[in-house]
């Protein structure tokens, strides 16, 4: 679900969740701390997933994700008190994994404040291996992207 206002930078996401900054995300330097940015990132991916409805075929196929890697580009320094904007979207899917890219938008400063991408892997647990992503899951993704 989108928030109320959703700015032009985020209109290209069809998932996108607001959160508040909390004082104590702030370190020493009196900015949010780097790693917070990593939790605002897992936030939204959860939020996709059940937004999109992926969990459900990956639970049928007895698969779950696994975060095979992430990086974080930091644009903008972010300050208590202020509203963030998280927008997520899958640009591509491989054999086994996906792309995630993130856009976090600062409500205090109106601007990209910080961007990201990640490969997450559909991971058989049981197993402790990487299996194909199902096409009923890729399908369910497909539609929700469709949706914008």
């Amino acid at each position: 679900m989108k928030p109320h206002f959703v700015p032009a930078e985020l209109a290209e996401f069809r998932s996108i969740i607001r959160l508040p900054v909390q004082w104590g995300d702030q370190d020493a330097f009196g900015h949010v701390n780097n790693v917070v940015y990593f939790r605002w990132f897992e936030s939204s991916r959860i939020a996709y997933f059940e937004q999109s409805g992926i969990n459900k075929p990956m639970e049928t196929a007895g698969l779950g994700p696994i975060l095979a890697s992430i990086k974080c580009n930091y644009r903008q320094q972010i300050v208590y008190p202020d509203v963030v904007l998280i927008g997520a979207k899958i640009t591509g899917f491989r054999n086994s994994s996906l792309t995630m890219v993130h856009m976090l938008y600062s409500e205090r400063l109106a601007r990209i404040a910080a961007d990201s991408d990640s490969v997450i892997v559909a991971f058989d647990y049981q197993a402790n291996i990487s299996r194909r992503i199902p096409d009923p899951a890729r399908s369910v993704i497909d539609a929700f992207e469709a949706q914008r």
